[in-house]
């Protein structure tokens, strides 16, 4: 390790490559979606069909959040994300390998694709509790809710360039190629992964003495990385599971991802279809969407160390989320609502910034709450979240096909109110014991 006066950066790095690794995991798993009309006229499958598709991937990345969070804490991000993004690679070839209607039934197709989109999820489910792993261990103590809204802004920027380029690659190529093309994004991310970090900040040749203080500084437990005893570990699970604030956290972050996934799931099959913009048209309206979100997830970042600094956790962490909640509830209903089409998507976009703006608090309370377990925490939290991921994607197309897309959409209101509210009895000053 160097030794130095001033601080390095290499927390920023490692960073760096966190956001990019949550940049290719949102190409890589956003892309059915943006395939979606193409797919579903290919394979011949209507939107409740296609429900129990998307079904899949949620199924997945809910089932292991709280397993991944826990290997993650346990084997280290490094060896945790080096894997995950080698299978991210293989699960997008094997996509492309799907059954067609003139070999197998409709039943058929569609278990297929549940099937692998369930692997695709559980293979993508670890990402961001391994995140919460590093920032955790590379990052000062009230400092982490900038790293996880940055690191938010790497995904939504993900899902803004794939909005742009899948859809132009299956307009040239299909969109079996489309998914051959990207593929090998996985093993780019594996290789930087693997090359540049490190579990433990001591151990990267890069961190001088000032950054190793730096990031241990006011940590009752200086080593993040310590092993304990098998039954110690196995309560420290119990405790994640059973801690009131975890809980609450979760059923809130659940509430804020139903809004969440009308977005992932349904906004671009609902211009294409329902507003009847063209793909690539489409794309670009989604993608403007992604940056909004991007925007939103570093301001909420950066606003809420700020307000953690002169609140305390506690508000500094909850405020955010008040304002995005809120402010996501209205725009909702004036994109499902107005009669100007105009007006009515832009609703749509700005609504994505303000529902990204509550990314960086969300993990960072987890973080607060978890301590060492950050990882398990996060994981609690995301497995709720995506639970009601499986939850929209039956839920909105019964609306849809029962009250219709007006209903549908508004509907996201609801759960954001929820949200905001049980935010408020969630302590972010109050960290597991």
């Amino acid at each position: 390790m160097q030794a130095g006066a001033r601080p390095t950066y290499v927390r920023w790095k490692v960073l760096a490559v966190l956001a990019l690794a949550s940049f290719i995991s949102y190409v890589l798993r956003t892309n059915l979606s943006f395939a979606a009309p193409e797919m579903m006229s290919d394979l011949g499958l209507d939107e409740v069909q296609w429900g129990w598709v998307l079904a899949g991937f949620t199924v997945g990345y809910a089932v292991f959040q709280f397993p991944g969070g826990v290997v993650g804490d346990r084997l280290g991000p490094r060896r945790v994300l080096t894997a995950i993004a080698v299978l991210w690679a293989l699960l997008t070839v094997v996509t492309s390998l799907v059954p067609g209607q003139e070999s197998a039934s409709t039943w058929l197709i569609i278990a297929t694709l549940f099937l692998v989109r369930l692997l695709v999820g559980a293979a993508h489910a670890p990402i961001f509790p391994v995140v919460n792993a590093s920032i955790v261990r590379w990052f000062p103590v009230g400092g982490w809710a900038l790293p996880s809204g940055l690191t938010s802004t790497g995904l939504t920027l993900g899902g803004a360039a794939a909005a742009i380029v899948v859809p132009l690659i299956i307009v040239q190529l299909g969109w079996r190629t489309a998914f051959l093309c990207i593929a090998p994004l996985g093993l780019l991310t594996a290789a930087a992964w693997w090359w540049y970090s490190r579990d433990d900040p001591a151990d990267h040749p890069g961190v001088n003495d000032a950054e190793e203080k730096l990031i241990k500084a006011g940590r009752e437990d200086q080593d993040m990385t310590e092993a304990e005893p098998s039954e110690a570990r196995q309560a420290d699970w119990l405790r994640v599971l059973k801690n009131r604030d975890v809980l609450l956290l979760m059923l809130s972050y659940s509430s804020m991802n139903f809004v969440f996934y009308i977005v992932f799931n349904w906004f671009f099959y609902y211009l294409v279809e329902v507003r009847a913009f063209s793909a690539t048209d489409a794309g670009f309206v989604a993608s403007a969407q992604w940056v909004a979100g991007a925007a939103g997830a570093a301001l909420g970042g950066w606003l809420c160390d700020r307000m953690c600094g002169t609140l305390g956790m506690r508000w500094g962490c909850r405020w955010p989320v008040i304002i995005g909640m809120a402010a996501s509830a209205l725009l909702l209903l004036v994109g499902a609502f107005h009669s100007n089409a105009s007006i009515a998507v832009a609703s749509m976009v700005l609504l994505f910034f303000f529902n990204q703006l509550n990314e960086g608090p969300y993990w960072a309370t987890s973080i607060a709450v978890g301590g060492r377990h950050a990882g398990a925490a996060g994981g609690v939290m995301n497995t709720g979240a995506n639970v009601m991921g499986v939850v929209n994607a039956l839920l909105v197309p019964f609306f849809a096909h029962a009250f219709g897309w007006t209903f549908a959409i508004a509907s996201g209101a609801g759960f954001a109110l929820l949200g905001l509210l049980l935010m408020l009895f969630v302590r972010a000053d109050r960290t597991l014991a």
